[in-house]
């Protein structure tokens, strides 16, 4: 039993009479005649009671017209369904983030401008680590993520970079490292060092390259935010590596010391964000229509601040 059985009889039951209903239904009347044949041997029962005038229901065909009634009407709402989420009248955008994207990414105002052109759209946000969210891409609880582009995302995760930035070495306005250039990173392995989480792609960045260099550093702080990894370090607490721009966009405390920064001697340790999605199979791009949007959304936004 398909649709399209359950439609053909529906016209016949209301039409009453074959040749109108193949009509209706736009469909040869041996056609018609075949399909409901089809209909009464797989249920076993005869649904039409038939006559030179007209056709009338049986018994079993009128509980199934009522059944065969919802079954279309649910199957309409789902077709329904399907072409408002194509065409973002509803649906539902969930983006995944990890911190530090302010200078990078507005993202607080592109999903302002996104909820004003689909508000049919539900949007959902989260944070996390780049291990985490890129599980959550692949369990599809995230249609889209911010991560940084170290480590490399997985084979079914797909990013594109962002940004590239250089890390320099944030520390207290007055602490002997400030306002230095070419700092060796070895010079730096004396240092207590404020952390991200071992899971964060900028930690795990960090780690690769100390190892490379076979320096052991000290860790005395492990947050999972950025505003307070920059006031410990604004206190004294320690020194962080992060990218030079979250620096520059810090805003001044005036409850806190100023920080400063000291610039790395080559090779930089070089900082990039992506935007990933899950790769399904399907071609180029997030599955999901609204992801796409705003992608869309995202790409002409960076065009118009590189042209202005």
């Amino acid at each position: 039993m398909d649709l399209r059985q359950l439609e053909h009889f529906l016209a016949v039951a209301e039409e009453q009479h074959f040749t109108r209903a193949a009509r209706r239904v736009n469909i040869v009347q041996s056609g018609l005649s075949a399909s409901i044949r089809a209909l009464e041997e797989e249920l076993g029962a005869p649904l039409f009671i038939r006559s030179t005038r007209r056709v009338d229901l049986t018994a079993a065909g009128r509980v199934l017209a009522e059944e065969a009634r919802r079954v279309l009407a649910a199957a309409q709402g789902a077709r329904d369904a399907v072409a408002q989420v194509q065409g973002l009248a509803r649906g539902r955008l969930a983006i995944g983030t990890t911190h530090s994207l302010a200078p990078f990414v507005d993202l607080p105002e592109l999903l302002a401008r996104f909820h004003a052109a689909h508000p049919g759209v539900e949007i959902r946000l989260c944070q996390g680590g780049s291990d985490r969210l890129f599980e959550k891409l692949r369990d599809s609880r995230v249609d889209l993520a911010f991560v940084p582009m170290q480590p490399a995302p997985p084979p079914d995760v797909q990013a594109t970079m962002l940004a590239c930035e250089e890390l320099v070495a944030a520390c207290r306005h007055d602490h002997p490292l400030a306002g230095r250039k070419n700092v060796p990173l070895s010079r730096l392995g004396r240092e207590t060092f404020v952390d991200f989480q071992t899971d964060w792609g900028t930690r795990q960045l960090v780690d690769q390259a100390f190892a490379r260099i076979r320096v052991e550093r000290r860790t005395g702080f492990e947050v999972n935010d950025l505003p307070t990894a920059l006031d410990l370090v604004a206190l004294g607490l320690g020194i962080a590596l992060v990218p030079e721009a979250i620096i520059a966009a810090h805003p001044a405390d005036p409850h806190r010391p100023p920080l400063a920064v000291a610039t790395l001697a080559p090779p930089e340790i070089c900082w990039e964000l992506g935007v990933a999605h899950a790769e399904r199979g399907a071609g180029d791009g997030p599955v999901n229509p609204a992801a796409r949007a705003f992608l869309a959304l995202m790409e002409s936004e960076r065009v118009a601040a590189a042209a202005a």
